[in-house]
C-alpha cells in the first residue's frame, strides 16, 4: 500500500460527457484524466467496471470478471479503423447531463459494425492479440460470452427461465449452445477485448500523468449473472438453482425494514475447500485493471445478514459468520500484499474491527456522519487514523450541497464553526476532508461542482432515478479546477 498523502476525485466513466447517452473510455475520459492531473490529483476513483443491471447499477453486474462493453468508445473505434466516421455521424444524439440507457442499443449496433470490420479487415497482429486475450482469459470469458449470447437468444430473461439443460449448465447442452451461437459468442469475446484494450490505454494515460486508478469490487454478485449460472456450487442454491438464502442488511436508522438485496450468498465452506480459488481469480483480474481497490460491504467477510429467500423484508434475517481472515490469508499468499481499502461502514461490530486490524487494510470515513456533537465521533478528523480514506460522502450518500440543505441546523453550525465561515460550506466540507489526517481524501465530482441532490448518484434501497447523473461539457471549468488544485496544495496533498 502506498501511504503517501494524496487526494482524488470519484467519478464513474458513465458520468462523463459524450454524445451517445453516457460517458465511455474515449476522448472525454482522457480529457478528464488530464484535468485531474492539472488539478494536482493523484487518484481517480471509479465504481465497478462490470456490465450493469437493467437499472444501471454497477453493483449488480452480469459478471464479476467482464467489463462493461457499453463503455467501449466509438470514437476510439473510428481511430482504430473499425468504424467509419460516417457510422458515428449517423448515430442519433442523446441529451447531455443524463445517462440515457436507451442509447445502449445504438452502442451495440456500432459494436456489431466494428465486429464485422474486424472480421473482414483485421491484420495478423490484431488477430493474434485477440486470440492471446481469449487464451489468457479462458477461465471466465467463454462462460460469460455464452451467457450473454443466451440472454439475447432468449430475450434476456433470467437464466432460471431457460431450458432445463442450459439452466443447469449441463455440459452437453452448453456445448451445443456454444456451437449454435458461435458467432454471438465470438462477438461478445471481441467486445471484451475492445473494452480491455481501451481501458488499458486509458489507465496508461492516467499513469503517464501521475494518476492512479482506484477501483471497486462488490462483495456479492448478481443472481442473474454468469458467475451464478456457471458455478452454482459456490452459492447457497437449491436443486432447481433457486437461492435458499439471500443478502441484505438489517433494520437501522436509515431503513426500518432493513435492505433486502436479493443477491445469492456464497457457500463459504465450498470456497474454503477450493482454497478460495474463485476469489483469488476475481481479485487477480481486478488488480489487472486498477491500482487500488475498495471492497464493498467489507463487514460481510466477518459476518453477514442472511435472509430466507422467501422473506418479504430483511427483518427476518440473521447474522452468520463470514470467512474471516482465512480468505485474506489465501489472497495474500497467491497475490502478495493487497492494495485494498475496506468499505467498513454500517453496523460495525467487534469482529469487523478485529478483521480490519488483522488485515491492516485502511477503512473509510464519511464526514457527513461526523457532526452530531459527540466529541468521540469516529468520523471527526481528530479521531481519524492516517490509515483511512476520507470522503465528504460517497456515491451512496447525498451530495454535500444536498446534505447541507437537509441536515439539522446544529450540524451545519458545527461544520461552519470548524471552517470559520457560514457560507461556501460545500468547499468548507472539502477543506475538512482534504485537511484530515487520512492518507487519501476523495471528493465526489458532484461536490467539486457544488451540485445538489438532483445530481445524487444513488439512493440505497431504491430502484428509480439512480445512476443517471453525468457531467455536462464544459461544466468542470478552469476556475473549479484551479480552486481544487489550490486546496490540494494548501492541505499538503499536491501530486508531486
Amino acid at each position: 500500500m502506498d501511504w503517501t498523502r494524496r487526494s482524488g476525485v470519484l467519478a464513474h466513466p458513465t458520468m462523463l460527457p459524450g454524445r451517445l447517452g453516457a460517458g465511455d473510455l474515449g476522448p472525454a475520459a482522457h480529457a478528464f484524466v488530464a484535468q485531474l492531473a492539472g488539478a494536482g490529483q493523484a487518484v481517480w476513483q471509479v465504481l465497478p467496471l462490470g456490465p450493469p443491471d437493467g437499472i444501471g447499477s454497477p453493483y449488480a453486474a452480469a459478471s464479476a470478471f467482464a467489463g462493461d462493453a457499453l463503455l467501449v468508445s466509438p470514437e476510439a473505434l473510428v481511430e482504430d479503423g473499425l468504424l467509419a466516421r460516417a457510422d458515428l455521424a449517423a448515430a442519433p444524439s442523446f441529451p447531455e447531463g443524463v445517462v440515457s440507457r436507451e442509447a445502449g442499443e445504438v452502442r451495440l449496433a456500432l459494436l456489431e459494425r466494428a465486429r464485422a470490420a474486424f472480421e473482414a479487415d483485421a491484420g495478423p497482429a490484431e488477430r493474434a492479440a485477440f486470440e492471446a486475450f481469449r487464451t489468457e482469459h479462458a477461465d471466465w470469458l467463454p462462460d460469460h460470452a455464452l451467457f450473454q449470447a443466451l440472454r439475447r437468444a432468449h430475450g434476456a430473461p433470467f437464466w432460471e427461465r431457460w431450458p432445463a439443460g442450459l439452466r443447469r449448465h449441463l455440459p452437453g447442452d452448453v456445448a451445443r449452445a456454444r456451437r449454435e451461437l458461435r458467432a454471438e459468442v465470438e462477438a461478445e469475446e471481441l467486445r471484451q477485448w475492445l473494452f480491455r484494450r481501451q481501458w488499458e490505454a486509458l489507465r496508461a494515460a492516467a499513469h503517464a500523468r501521475g494518476v492512479a486508478v482506484f477501483g471497486d469490487v462488490p462483495i456479492f454478485v448478481a443472481r442473474d449473472s454468469a458467475d451464478v449460472w456457471a458455478h452454482p456450487e459456490l452459492f447457497w442454491l437449491d436443486a432447481a438453482g433457486e437461492p435458499t438464502v439471500v443478502a441484505g442488511v438489517p433494520p437501522d436508522v436509515f431503513s426500518e425494514d432493513g435492505q433486502h438485496w436479493g443477491n445469492p450468498l456464497f457457500d463459504w465452506g465450498v470456497h474454503a475447500r477450493t482454497g478460495y480459488a474463485w476469489w483469488i481469480e476475481r481479485v487477480r483480474r481486478t488488480l489487472e485493471l486498477v491500482d487500488l481497490v475498495r471492497i464493498d460491504h467489507f463487514r460481510g467477510f466477518a459476518g453477514y445478514w442472511e435472509i430466507p429467500a422467501g422473506a418479504a423484508t430483511a427483518r427476518e434475517g440473521r447474522w452468520v459468520p463470514g470467512p474471516g481472515p482465512d480468505l485474506f490469508a489465501a489472497l495474500e499468499a497467491a497475490l502478495g500484499p493487497l492494495p485494498v481499502v475496506a468499505e467498513d461502514l454500517g453496523v460495525i461490530t467487534p469482529d469487523v474491527t478485529a478483521l480490519l486490524e488483522r488485515t491492516g487494510f485502511p477503512g473509510m470515513k464519511i464526514l457527513q456522519f461526523a457532526f452530531d456533537g459527540d466529541p468521540g465521533n469516529p468520523f471527526l478528523p481528530e479521531n481519524m487514523s492516517p490509515r483511512c480514506v476520507a470522503y465528504p460522502g460517497t456515491h451512496d450518500n447525498q451530495t454535500t450541497a444536498g446534505w447541507l440543505a437537509t441536515a439539522p441546523a446544529e450540524q451545519r453550525a458545527r461544520l461552519a464553526a470548524r471552517v470559520g465561515r457560514d457560507d461556501d460550506l460545500v468547499w468548507g466540507m472539502a477543506e475538512v476532508c482534504l485537511g484530515s489526517p487520512a492518507f487519501l481524501a476523495v471528493l465526489p465530482l458532484q461536490d467539486v461542482l457544488e451540485l445538489d441532490d438532483r445530481a445524487r448518484t444513488n439512493v440505497p434501497g431504491t430502484c428509480e432515478g439512480n445512476w443517471r447523473w453525468r457531467l455536462r461539457p464544459g461544466e468542470l471549468d478552469p476556475a473549479r479546477l484551479a480552486r481544487l488544485r489550490a486546496l490540494t496544495a494548501a492541505t499538503g496533498r499536491l501530486r508531486a
